[in-house]
């Protein structure tokens, strides 16, 4: 077995990167960089889609409740099974990615959670099949959450290692982006959807819209991966028999601080993430009163300002010490957790802006150089499976349990 110290991994790390990325031309990069970003936003779509229906309409057609806040609860608890399930993905994905390629495993992702949503979309309600209905639900959001956890760490490195190293944060930051625009794609159809029908078309089917258009979006991703070649950097790896046949055991054996500090790194972003573009629409339109249509608009909007700050976080990482960027975003984030909700006042359409675009600037320059320091915390030849773990173990800690710790912090009766 021929395992990596970890502190020589940035060494050979930079030594792979020249040695493979010789030949590789400019219009290869933009590709992978173009793959990465479209297929993780597509894949995002079909997670988001599912947490902002969870917020507005799931908890009463699949776990009806005399009251509100009790199917809310459950509607987040089945949310929480996608980020439970993720470190699975991350074990059997991450394993595969460095052992057959990064490619075939994110094709592989992309289907499954393509097609898991798609099924939602045709579920029947508890109304129609009863108890049924709820446990298919957490299942296809087991499968869900499954593939999300083998595809980011595959993502980071599609983009990252057919670019320069000495520029990782920036082309890295393509996977990051993806959350964002998936979240902009899932409320800005959700957001269409209940402009465009009355509340009684919308409960009845009109939500199954924007599941069943995944399938489209997911087609698109497909189409733009299988035309890639695998990474440089796996491919040589390939060409010197360097790959680990144990990368789990391998990550935990010989690189244990370095899986815990990017599992840290990760905590706090995944956190404040959903707490204001999950439960903010709950808080929004059940403690608050406000309408749908606007608590989605102001999450489309802080949405769409990451797509500009998160690649601009990541390329200022390259310049400037990633820790302490990541250190000073992350200190104004915690301010404006608890700042937020005093922010956001009841019939003011211009505060809700104000509160989605302050909290998405916080949390892209925290998120933006997140992946590029994740990846270098791992040799080459156990990358895949240390971010894959790194991601899906911070994701169950953060992701999981923050919309419902949220909600029952909240109370059925707050204001």
């Amino acid at each position: 077995m021929n395992q990596q110290e970890p502190g020589a991994a940035q060494a050979v790390d930079t030594q792979t990167a020249e040695q493979a990325l010789q030949g590789i031309k400019r219009k290869d990069l933009y590709k992978a960089f173009a793959a990465s970003l479209s297929g993780t936003s597509l894949e995002w779509y079909d997670f988001a889609v599912y947490s902002a229906a969870s917020a507005l309409i799931l908890g009463e057609l699949f776990f009806p409740a005399e009251d509100p806040y009790v199917a809310t609860i459950a509607a987040f608890s089945t949310y929480a099974v996608g980020y439970v399930s993720r470190p699975i993905g991350g074990i059997i994905f991450g394993r595969l990615g460095d052992i057959i390629g990064r490619k075939r495993v994110l094709v592989i992702t992309l289907l499954m959670i393509g097609v898991a949503t798609f099924v939602i979309g045709l579920l029947p309600t508890y109304h129609t099949i009863g108890l049924a209905a709820p446990i298919l639900l957490v299942l296809l959001r087991f499968a869900q959450g499954v593939a999300v956890g083998g595809e980011w760490g595959g993502a980071v490195l599609l983009s990252s290692e057919f670019g320069d190293p000495r520029r990782r944060g920036f082309w890295a930051s393509a996977a990051q982006v993806g959350p964002p625009a998936g979240n902009l794609l899932a409320n800005g159809a959700l957001a269409l959807l209940t402009a465009l029908m009355t509340a009684q078309s919308f409960e009845a089917w009109g939500w199954r819209v924007a599941f069943l258009f995944s399938i489209v979006l997911v087609g698109f991703g497909l189409w733009i991966r299988l035309k890639l070649e695998d990474t440089p950097i796996f491919q040589i790896l390939q060409e010197r028999g360097d790959r680990s046949e144990r990368p789990v055991y391998e990550v935990f054996q010989s690189q244990r601080k370095q899986l815990l500090s990017a599992t840290l790194s990760r905590v706090g972003p995944d956190v404040f993430y959903a707490l204001f573009t999950v439960f903010l629409l709950t808080y929004g339109t059940i403690h608050l009163g406000m309408e749908r249509s606007t608590i989605l608009a102001g999450v489309l909007i802080g949405s769409s300002t990451q797509l500009i700050t998160i690649p601009l976080a990541g390329w200022l990482s390259d310049f400037v010490n990633r820790r302490l960027l990541y250190a000073i975003a992350a200190i104004a984030a915690a301010i404006w957790a608890y700042l937020i909700f005093i922010v956001v006042q009841p019939d003011s359409f211009g505060t809700v802006v104000l509160a989605m675009v302050v909290a998405g600037t916080c949390h892209s320059f925290m998120y933006g150089p997140q992946a590029a320091f994740v990846i270098e915390q791992f040799s080459p030849r156990l990358r895949y499976t240390g971010a894959s773990l790194a991601y899906t173990f911070a994701g169950v800690i953060g992701g999981a349990i923050a919309p419902l710790m949220f909600t029952l912090l909240a109370g059925p009766d707050a204001n």
